[in-house]
């Protein structure tokens, strides 16, 4: 009696000291998030004047356009356009149709050995009225004297010299000046100085103004112009002014801008702060204190790795806070549901869930661009529905399949969310931008599942923690020591399908780990798989070994599958939780059988000769399971089991293993233990259902 007090005790102070644990850790993570957030709510204020000299390096705590600033840039980028003019099409296709018009009519009528005067004349008579007007009888007559081989150069020469100056736009009082650019490029051609005489002198009339000021070509210029000018920002965490320099005009007029002049100073909202910070960690809080209640995988180590991963977190939020404003977005593309899904496995989906509303909040907080009284709720929401749907999606990650699936149900929601502020915005998007931003939303996505999947399986072994997935896991039926119980002890493997269906029922009636209680009793019985032929639910109408061993051999060999079944899930490496509910599923219970049999021929035989060496069950998933193992075994013995006969005997077998004290290390109470009665009653009633009795042949054949 005084050795179970003292176990008790023990027991309360081991409690007492996780809760100690978990109290000081969360006061430390809330210290931790008061120092990531304290810019976020205040600023420091300045007193200077203009000329004053800085006594230190002044950095804006916020983002802000300089509208002045701005309209100063965009007004010199307008002043910087030059004047757009137009050039005229048709005036250039005239000219050019008009020199083509006298070159073709200058050969006509250069063939003929008429006298220079009289072909002139006969070229007048050939040319258009506007044409002639323009021209003189001296160039005509010019034009005439090129001789034969050099007419066809020539025309090209000119033509094109002609079409060069024209298309590129010849305006009002740069006439004279091209015309003297062209003659000098006649003076480059490969044609005799009399044939360059008599082309130039064309060039006043080819050479024409063809271009016009456009003013509405060059308003639109300048308004693109200073359209391309960006705003002018003051960002967060930019210099304003460097220590040792004077505060000028500009100067004084952004710190003004940023709000650092405000004499007056606020602690209100360090307050807030606190506040807001206290009520987040109470959650962490009572949510640890709850978890580690209900998991016992929940140890100071893994608890060491939670507090830490959460402060890795919060740090990498407040390193996407300094590298970039909100405007930019960079937060999409933080893996933030890594943490969450950890927690879902390791610890609880409870736990996670509460974590990644407290994450949010503070998400909120620290992604405000360090402007007081603001809260970014974008992120705050967007970082809650992706760590929600990572906590719901995310289950199995050795499941490739299902890892693709949580893949695309995490993107879609995540790109979802990121559309849903983007049609909220009072801000008109680009869709390039846009597209950018669901693209950070998937790749966010891609990163937290590569990182769950990388992750997870060695946070699972170094912690030693026993989570749904690597039980999803165990249960497969091709495991190969399920497959062993299947083909060398099909019986034992039967009894186990029953008990693990009876365990999970009842777990999940008192709220314990009913996917753990079902994974032990697929395993509880491998033991017998190194001499199934040696219990009965093997034996296949078999003669039973047992008829010719002495009680003592029997009870040696029944008592002994337990500890060999343990033996063997540690030599493959199982969890310590299935190990040990394979060894204390019988506890320290008698071998009633065996014991009164050999009681009939020796008086003095000892229980303890008959009874498991135990240990006791310590857990709710054992003790149930050790409950379900008697119980499927009792029913399953049964001629004809109805509702009445499976309900005396399930209250009978808990009633045994109370009253022979199995069920004292388990942290079961009575309530508990009645609910299970329920559960195991309502599961078996379902399994032996009354059949309706079909009558026989003779029966039928005499009804018709």
């Amino acid at each position: 009696m005084a050795g179970k007090k003292f176990t008790n005790l023990f027991k309360r102070k081991a409690k007492t000291g996780n809760r100690t644990i978990i109290l000081i850790g969360t006061l430390l993570l809330g210290c931790f998030f008061f120092i990531a957030t304290a810019s976020n709510v205040t600023t420091r204020n300045y007193d200077v004047q203009i000329y004053d000299t800085a006594s230190e390096t002044i950095r804006s705590p916020i983002t802000i356009e300089n509208e002045a600033e701005t309209e100063r840039q965009r007004q010199e980028a307008g002043q910087q356009i030059d004047d757009r003019y137009t050039v005229s099409a048709e005036i250039t296709e005239a000219k050019t149709d008009a020199v083509d018009e006298i070159f073709t009519a200058i050969g006509q009528v250069n063939d003929s050995e008429e006298s220079t005067d009289k072909r002139v004349e006969d070229i007048k008579q050939l040319l258009s009225e506007s044409i002639k007007e323009e021209l003189t009888d001296r160039q005509i007559a010019q034009l005439v004297q090129i001789p034969a081989e050099e007419r066809q150069v020539s025309e090209k020469v000119f033509s094109d010299a002609m079409t060069d100056f024209l298309e590129d736009g010849v305006k009002r009082d740069e006439v004279q000046q091209t015309q003297e650019e062209m003659r000098e490029r006649i003076g480059y051609a490969d044609i005799s100085s009399k044939t360059k005489e008599a082309l130039r002198s064309l060039t006043s009339f080819a050479i024409v103004q063809n271009a016009s000021f456009d003013a509405q070509a060059t308003a639109t210029q300048k308004a693109e112009a200073q359209q391309n000018v960006a705003a002018v920002m003051i960002r967060a965490g930019e210099i304003i002014v460097q220590e040792g320099q004077t505060i000028t005009n500009d100067v004084y007029e952004e710190l003004r801008l940023v709000g650092l002049l405000n004499s007056t100073r606020n602690v209100l909202p360090l307050i807030g702060l606190v506040l807001l910070i206290a009520l987040l960690t109470g959650i962490l809080t009572f949510e640890t204190i709850h978890t580690t209640k209900k998991n016992a995988g929940a140890n100071k180590s893994v608890l060491l790795f939670v507090f830490l991963l959460i402060c890795v977190s919060v740090i990498l939020l407040k390193l996407i806070s300094v590298i970039g404003s909100t405007e930019t977005h960079y937060y999409l593309l933080l893996p933030t549901a890594v943490a969450a899904v950890l927690f879902r496995h390791l610890l609880s989906q409870r736990f996670a869930i509460c974590y990644a509303i407290v994450y949010s909040v503070l998400a909120g907080v620290i992604l405000n661009d360090e402007i007081p009284g603001s809260l970014n709720m974008e992120a705050a929401l967007y970082f809650l529905f992706a760590q929600l749907a990572a906590v719901y999606a995310i289950r199995n990650v050795k499941d490739k399949g299902a890892m693709a699936k949580a893949l695309l149900f995490l993107a879609s929601v995540q790109i979802i969310s990121v559309l849903l502020f983007v049609f909220f915005a009072f801000e008109k998007y680009t869709w390039d931008v846009i597209i950018l931003y669901c693209g950070f939303a998937a790749l966010s996505a891609l990163l937290t599942v590569i990182l769950v999947a990388g992750i997870l399986p060695f946070a699972e072994t170094g912690f030693g923690v026993l989570s749904e997935t690597k039980l999803l896991m165990l249960s497969k039926p091709n495991h190969p020591l399920l497959k062993k119980i299947l083909t060398d002890a099909p019986g034992t493997y039967h009894h186990s399908i029953m008990v693990a269906n009876l365990s999970e029922a009842a777990c999940e009636a008192i709220g314990a780990n009913g996917l753990l209680a079902r994974v032990g009793a697929y395993y509880h019985d491998l033991g017998k798989t190194r001499q199934p032929q040696l219990f009965i639910e093997n034996q296949m109408g078999r003669k039973n070994p047992h008829d010719h061993l002495s009680p003592r051999q029997s009870a040696e060999i029944i008592i002994r599958h337990p500890y060999d079944g343990a033996k063997m899930l540690q030599d493959n490496h199982f969890p310590k939780e299935i190990v040990d509910m394979a060894k204390q599923h019988h506890g320290t219970s008698l071998l009633k059988f065996f014991y009164y049999k050999e009681k009939e021929y020796n008086k003095d035989v000892t229980e303890d000769t008959y009874r498991y060496p135990g240990p006791r069950p310590a857990t709710k998933e054992t003790a149930v399971l050790s409950i379900c193992d008697s119980v499927e075994a009792a029913v399953r013995s049964m001629k004809e089991p109805t509702q009445e006969k499976i309900r005396s005997l399930v209250d009978s077998i808990i009633k045994d293993k109370l009253m022979d004290g199995q069920l004292d290390c388990a942290p079961l109470t009575m309530q508990d233990l009645q609910e299970i009665k329920e559960a195991i009653c309502q599961a078996l009633t379902g399994i032996f259902h009354s059949r309706i009795e079909y009558p026989d042949e003779e029966k039928v054949k005499e009804a018709n």
